[in-house]
């Protein structure tokens, strides 16, 4: 999305970036993963396919894409690309044309051991729903997770998602978080050390 293109948030133990051609060798590296392919719902492409999705992501206006960067290693290592320092990626979709006021959202840890609670440290930065609620006028946010992916869904449940549906057929759980006033001043509080800065030089790369 165009709108995320030239923004970085900058959290304590995560970076989040816009995901670009830079990312794309890693994250194709990622998803030849089983285990990533069936947590994600996702079929495996070719490299040249995965770059031409990385362009369609950063052009289409329904899809808002982060790249999430190790902090610590992205910090203490000068000179350190982005590359190196990738530990999986924050999604943003608007999924219905009927309802403008809902997105989903998406959270993929691949280079992290999730048992040891890597999600947790993604809470303030992903609470970049936040983003949606102030910049694109979102209310609501869902998120569909594998019945088996307990890391994930402990992790929206910390973050007030509610599990409003199952399906047995798509094995997986709905949760869902309504923003009212309450929840977006606790949003706020989450993402109060949250600093939004300029990406780079502020201008795209085109695809």
């Amino acid at each position: 999305m165009r709108l995320n293109q030239n923004t970085l948030l900058l959290g304590k133990k995560v970076v989040l970036v816009p995901y670009t051609s830079e990312h794309v060798p890693r994250y194709h590296e990622w998803m030849k993963s089983e285990e990533l392919q069936r947590l994600t719902a996702s079929e495996p492409l070719t490299l040249e396919q995965e770059y031409a999705m990385q362009c369609s992501w950063q052009e289409d206006a329904d899809k808002c894409t982060f790249i999430v960067l190790d902090a610590e290693k992205w910090q203490a290592q000068p000179g350190a690309t982005e590359e190196s320092c990738m530990v999986g990626d924050v999604n943003l979709f608007l999924t219905d044309l009927e309802d403008l006021t809902l997105g989903e959202i998406e959270v993929m840890i691949a280079a992290w051991d999730r048992r040891v609670g890597a999600g947790a440290s993604l809470l303030a930065p992903v609470s970049s729903p936040l983003r949606g609620v102030t910049t694109l006028g979102l209310t609501k946010f869902e998120a569909k997770i594998g019945q088996g992916n307990e890391p994930s869904i402990r992790m929206f449940q910390k973050l007030h998602f509610e599990q409003v549906a199952t399906s047995s057929v798509f094995q997986e759980v709905t949760l869902r978080l309504t923003v009212s006033e309450s929840e977006h001043q606790w949003l706020l509080e989450q993402t109060s050390h949250v600093e939004e800065k300029p990406y780079r030089d502020g201008s795209a790369e085109p695809c």
